[in-house]
């Protein structure tokens, strides 16, 4: 199994674990009666602790963790950009096909796979030993970048996924509520004092969960585009990387007749 796999599986069971030790905490730490307890966990239905908010915490974290794993795998990326693969001196000697080997080399080390700058790099070099062509070489890193940013954006469904079950989830929550309050109505006399202050509540039990649930995907939301603004530059600054010290330094060895 792979160390990335590893990582995000071990994320995903942490954030479970952190979820649910919050529902216990919020359970004997919140007043029973007062409004945190209401909002945060629907506290006083006759289904709890089965409650949607406490399905909103779970999902909650998942995303969080998604957002979590993210943050890892940029860091790792970023880090690629400063172990020098290529001389970053101004007046570096060209690169020919022959002293492209040396490089070759080093980014096919195991610990350097999988990464963007070190993928970049391997197959331009591949791509200029066959070819003798800078052109080529800068056509295949354009296209190389696309895709990175394309497998940038799919590292995001899941958590897209999530985003949209939040509100989903609390929109579950308000039609349930609506409905409670419909049956209050419809099992009360119309002259029962109680009647007006049993339905505004159980009206109010039922806004709470999209309140919440609105409120954890705006964090989230959030979260999200910091940490792909993040990723997205670290392709960017790989491409920058690529064309200054690698396309830029190509030479066939040829000499001009």
């Amino acid at each position: 199994m792979k160390s990335g796999t590893v990582i995000h599986l071990t994320i995903t069971a942490s954030m479970l674990v952190a979820a649910l030790l919050l529902i216990v905490i919020l359970h004997f730490t919140l007043d029973p009666g007062g409004y945190a307890a209401r909002l945060l966990q629907n506290r006083g239905v006759d289904a709890y602790p089965f409650t949607v908010q406490h399905v909103l915490w779970v999902v909650f974290f998942l995303g969080l963790g998604e957002i979590l794993y993210r943050f890892i795998v940029s860091s790792r990326e970023g880090r690629q950009l400063k172990l020098r693969y290529l001389s970053e001196d101004a007046h570096a000697a060209m690169l020919t096909p022959k002293n492209l080997e040396p490089v070759y080399a080093r980014i096919s080390r195991p610990a350097s796979q999988g990464y963007f700058l070190p993928r970049l790099i391997q197959r331009i070099i591949l791509m200029f030993q066959s070819s003798r062509s800078t052109d080529q070489a800068q056509s295949l890193l354009n296209t190389n970048l696309d895709l990175f940013m394309h497998e940038v954006d799919l590292g995001y469904n899941m958590l897209r996924y999530l985003m949209w079950l939040i509100p989903s989830l609390g929109f579950i929550g308000t039609v349930k509520g609506i409905g409670d309050a419909l049956d209050v109505t419809g099992h009360s006399a119309t002259t029962d004092p109680s009647l007006l202050m049993n339905v505004t509540k159980a009206l109010a039990v039922a806004y709470d969960g999209t309140f919440l649930a609105l409120m954890m995907t705006a964090v989230l939301l959030f979260a999200m585009h910091i940490i792909q603004g993040r990723e997205e530059e670290i392709v960017n600054r790989s491409g920058q990387y690529c064309l200054d010290h690698l396309i830029n330094r190509l030479h066939s060895g040829n000499q001009p007749q």
